[in-house]
């Protein structure tokens, strides 16, 4: 561990005038961030947890199944969302939409998704390399949201691939523009989410970037781990996405190792299982039974990666269809069985680099401001 000391005397995370203590963001990640897991994940520490991320144009067009996914606790606050937007109208207009109506405190933007069907219409990890454009959305959000007192901040990667780094550009445009902090993902978009994130990255984009916070994320898998980020890199906070998954109480364990507490140890499977069932509660009472107990089943492997589950049982547990039939599982599972060391490392999706998919001739000059195609959304990270 480099000098922690140093790690925990820094001032708190200011992100415009919410304090974030401690300096933790949950990064939004779709079908996985909803209210429910929210919540699950609030119950363990404090910090700051982003809604799924939303697609600026659906706000503007109301749809219905966006603005369910806009719900928020009635405890949480702040309220934070992130939007995706490639049109700085489209942009300008949703974020009015939400400062207007008081539907969010907090709104952050995506830049960061390295997914072939957003990057080839020039979306996502795409978009920082137009320069102008990034520019103008940025500044146009931020102005529409300055009106209401709320923060705008921005969220990207270190670019398309090895030849085409724009996450220097990117956070010094976004503090020009006004953006009240910056996330980087330490991977290219061709890293997608595979190999090792780079850190180092982090600290130039801290030494680039000199009046606003800046986040670091990518392979925080341990409190640890977040600690030696700070350390390593001098950001001002950490945003932890996979890392959570099928572990909500990564955030108690980072609230402690920010204050200097011991790091409680990790549960039982016992204890794992009860988890799992505040975690169906609280998704059927977001979305009702069916479709809650459907959501349920991915995070199965997840919750009960490195303990001693039959495969016949973790099949059963990744098709449950009723609380009742959760229940029956939960029964047969080993409650005594201590929490795994081996269960600390990378989760959720990995995959392989490869090459990023771009508009026709999307690299042949940085500086125009045209708007790309169309806003089609996935999530992003």
């Amino acid at each position: 561990m480099e000098d922690v000391t140093a790690t925990l005397s820094k001032p708190a995370l200011k992100i415009g005038p919410y304090e974030v203590d401690p300096p933790v963001v949950l990064a939004p990640m779709a079908g996985i961030t909803n209210v429910a897991f929210r919540r699950l994940c609030r119950e363990y520490g404090a910090g700051l947890y982003v809604c799924e991320m939303i697609t600026a144009r659906a706000v503007v067009e109301r749809h219905p199944g966006t603005m369910h996914m806009m719900a928020f606790d009635q405890g949480e606050y702040p309220r934070s969302m992130q939007l995706y937007g490639v049109d700085p109208k489209t942009m300008r207009e949703a974020v009015k939409i939400i400062v207007g109506e008081g539907l969010a405190d907090h709104i952050d933007s995506n830049f960061g998704c390295p997914v072939a069907k957003v990057t080839r219409k020039g979306g996502g990890a795409a978009l920082p390399y137009k320069r102008k454009l990034f520019a103008q959305i940025v500044r146009a959000s931020v102005e529409a949201a300055e009106a209401a007192g709320v923060p705008f901040t921005v969220k990207f990667r270190i670019g398309i691939d090895d030849d085409h780094h724009t996450f220097l550009d990117a956070g010094r445009i976004a503090e020009a523009e006004g953006a009240a902090a910056v996330s980087l993902h330490a991977r290219t978009a061709a890293q997608r989410y595979s190999g090792k994130a780079d850190w180092s990255a982090i600290a130039r984009l801290k030494e680039a970037v000199q009046t606003i916070p800046v986040l670091g994320n990518g392979d925080i898998f341990t409190a640890d781990d977040a600690l030696r980020m700070v350390a390593e890199t001098g950001c001002d906070g950490v945003v932890v996405g996979r890392g959570c998954l099928g572990r909500p109480w990564l955030f108690g364990e980072l609230e402690a190792a920010f204050a200097g507490r011991p790091i409680p140890e990790g549960p039982s499977l016992g204890e794992v299982a009860q988890v799992l069932r505040r975690h169906a509660e609280l998704l059927v009472q977001h979305d009702g039974h069916d479709k809650a107990m459907r959501d349920l089943r991915k995070h199965m492997a997840w919750y009960f990666m490195g303990f001693p589950v039959g495969s016949e049982l973790r099949r059963r547990f990744a098709m449950v269809s009723s609380m009742d039939e959760l229940d029956e599982l939960i029964a047969q599972l080993d409650h005594a069985a201590p929490f795994p060391a081996d269960a600390l490392g990378p989760r959720g999706r990995q995959g392989s680099p490869g090459k990023v998919t771009l508009p026709h001739g999307w690299l042949d000059n940085p500086d125009d401001d045209l708007v790309p195609e169309a806003e089609d959304m996935h999530s992003g990270g």
